[in-house]
């Protein structure tokens, strides 16, 4: 992309790192192409084989009588049933880390219908009603919910500092409460985001 040469890329250290960051830049991003969906329908299929072959009834019988499940043996319409409830649990985790992915992007600035395109072209009412608190409308020092990489945080603003600040609460039950100096909410956010993936743990049911 010609546009990304002029994208500052400033260091996490530096002073302007997060102002940097929660600056939206246009375009988001490039349209896949068709070798990157096939790569991306590969990827899938692993991860969905290896959860098809963990719930499969056939599979264990194989494991029971301490043999090799053959690759073979995914013809099997049994098998491929598990491989569709599978897929039904990969659809499941995609739409919960879209509703992340939303509600990050919508409350660091993203609109409606920037959410709306980015899945898939859908109409800005279509996404509000997918998401609809993804992009709150609140008063300018409103504590703001985040609940991302199953983890939770609080966003808050802090009138006497003049600054925002977050209380944050992992996956891993880890605890961060940072100092009121951040500018933005937004600020605020991309880091409390940033503490929740570092200490995710895999989504379990």
């Amino acid at each position: 992309m010609d546009e990304a040469a002029a994208i500052p890329t400033p260091d996490k250290g530096d002073d302007n790192f997060w102002a940097s960051v929660m600056t939206q830049v246009e375009p988001a991003y490039s349209e896949p192409a068709e070798d990157d969906a096939f790569t991306m329908d590969d990827q899938v299929l692993d991860a969905v084989r290896a959860l098809a072959v963990r719930l499969s009834t056939r599979a264990l019988a194989y494991r029971n009588a301490g043999k090799a499940f053959d690759t073979a043996l995914m013809a099997s319409p049994d098998v491929q049933l598990a491989l569709l409830r599978a897929l039904y649990e990969a659809k499941r985790s995609v739409d919960r880390l879209a509703e992340s992915a939303a509600a990050v992007a919508g409350r660091g600035g993203a609109s409606y219908t920037q959410l709306g395109a980015a899945w898939g072209g859908i109409k800005r009412q279509s996404a509000r009603l997918k998401w609809p608190y993804a992009v709150p409308k609140r008063a300018a020092d409103e504590s703001i919910p985040l609940s991302y990489a199953g983890g939770s945080a609080v966003i808050h603003h802090d009138p006497d500092a003049g600054a925002w600040w977050y209380a944050a609460t992992a996956a891993d039950r880890r605890d961060e409460e940072s100092e009121a100096l951040y500018a933005t909410s937004a600020e605020a956010i991309a880091r409390a985001t940033e503490f929740l993936l570092t200490h995710a743990q895999p989504t379990r049911p």
